[in-house]
């Protein structure tokens, strides 16, 4: 008989056992290192997307350096807690770089006696995420990335302060309705509800909980980034959970959308994601939240700034202009551009990437695609061929007639497409 395991599967076993060796030493360190408090510090983080890519362009180096960056931050402001709150990988079945690097965060942060909290989000395998879980727990790091009917906790004291961390993996209504059929449950809200109402929270504690989900305010949904998941930016009244259902928390750790921001109350918070993921962040500024949790002052939250190895950026304007040597700057950086020429340039990626070569998109703002942007498209295609149409495109674009040749062309790749099924 021949086991289906695949390389991210080998990895995940690897990395059981590393970060078990790494916590032993890690937690006896830290006890030994740290003084008496009263207040314990926290790092809320979500959305590492780790395996993503932009356009053509892996981002690996970019996690890793980001981590390395959050991995400083724990040490230089004493840090206790790392809560994660899902999409730790970009896809369901991660790379093995990707499995790697979590491998690498989570034995650092173990080496150190640091605690984690992680929950799997919308894009995780709950089953790669949860495995070695119940081991992994012996290094103090904590994960539940597959819903079982319990909300699950880590309690634990220091000095005078009682915490509870509740972690809650990304849940569907058709998940939840399984383990409380009693309950009428017909949303994400209806689930999110019924899990907290059954689940014992003592409020003489100090709780916080992590969770992956789509929390709206109360008339306002919260600021997406762009990068989000298709599903996430189209999503409807089922899934939004409103934030008064976490009145019994005293932080919320949320992920799923990429801006950092508040809902609701300063206490529910998406951390949003490390880097940038699309075009529409080039102008955030992404960050980590940095918790402290004490019994006398409550919850005080920081935000701690990250700055990318390589950043992404927009710029506009003429060809020649943008690559003037005395116009060009940070070179390395991911790069969209969009040219204000009015004639189209003949290989202008190619042109581009000899001074940005992570260019990631070039697009086009001049006379024609504003006349374009002014077009009814509904009207023009009424009672017209593909050739009058792709005829009157071309027209738009550049102003003349399209050439018999360039029409073939158009005609095969549209027969490819299965957009036309003519002949001629």
């Amino acid at each position: 008989m021949r086991l289906n395991i695949s390389k991210a599967d080998i990895a995940c076993s690897c990395v059981t056992f590393r970060i078990m060796e790494s916590g032993v030493v890690g937690e006896k360190k830290r006890k030994a290192c740290k003084a008496e408090s009263e207040s314990m510090k926290f790092l809320h983080l979500g959305d590492l997307h780790l395996g993503k890519t932009l356009g053509d362009f892996d981002l690996i180096e970019d996690q890793k350096y980001i981590l390395d960056q959050i991995l400083h931050i724990t040490e230089e402001k004493s840090i206790d807690g790392v809560l994660i709150a899902g999409d730790v990988y970009d896809k369901s079945i991660p790379s093995e770089a990707a499995t790697k690097l979590l491998d690498y965060f989570l034995i650092a942060l173990a080496a150190k006696g640091i605690k984690v909290f992680m929950v799997s989000g919308n894009h995780d395998s709950d089953e790669r995420l949860n495995f070695g879980s119940t081991l992994f727990a012996s290094s103090q790091i904590f994960i539940s990335a597959v819903f079982d009917g319990t909300l699950h906790r880590q309690s634990f004291a220091d000095g005078d302060t009682e915490i509870a961390v509740y972690m809650l993996p990304f849940v569907k209504a058709s998940q939840v309705r399984h383990y409380f059929p009693d309950e009428d449950i017909n949303s994400y809200d209806d689930a999110v509800r019924a899990i907290i109402r059954n689940t014992l929270i003592d409020k003489r504690n100090k709780n916080i909980l992590v969770a992956h989900q789509f929390v709206a305010g109360k008339g306002e949904d919260p600021a997406l980034a762009g990068s989000e998941s298709v599903g996430t930016q189209s999503v409807g009244m089922v899934e939004k959970i409103g934030y008064d259902c976490f009145d019994d928390f005293d932080y919320v750790a949320l992920g799923h959308i990429h801006s950092p921001q508040k809902v609701g109350r300063e206490e529910i918070r998406y951390a949003g994601s490390p880097l940038k993921y699309s075009l529409s962040e080039a102008n955030n500024e992404k960050s980590v939240c940095l918790i402290t949790v004490s019994a006398e002052e409550g919850v005080k939250i920081e935000p701690v700034h990250l700055k990318p190895m390589r950043d992404l950026r927009h710029i506009k304007g003429k060809l020649k202009e943008l690559l003037d040597k005395k116009n060009v700057k940070a070179p390395d950086d991911f790069i969209y551009a969009t040219l204000t020429d009015e004639e189209i340039i003949n290989d202008a990626m190619g042109v581009f990437q000899q001074t940005y070569p992570n260019t990631v998109r070039i697009d086009y703002d001049n006379s024609h695609t504003r006349d374009i942007e002014q077009v009814d498209i509904s009207r023009i295609a009424e009672n017209k061929s593909f050739p009058e149409l792709i005829g009157d495109f071309y027209r738009q674009m550049y102003g003349c007639e399209i050439t018999e040749e360039e029409m073939d062309v158009m005609r095969t790749a549209a027969r490819e497409a299965g957009v036309i099924n003519e002949a001629g």
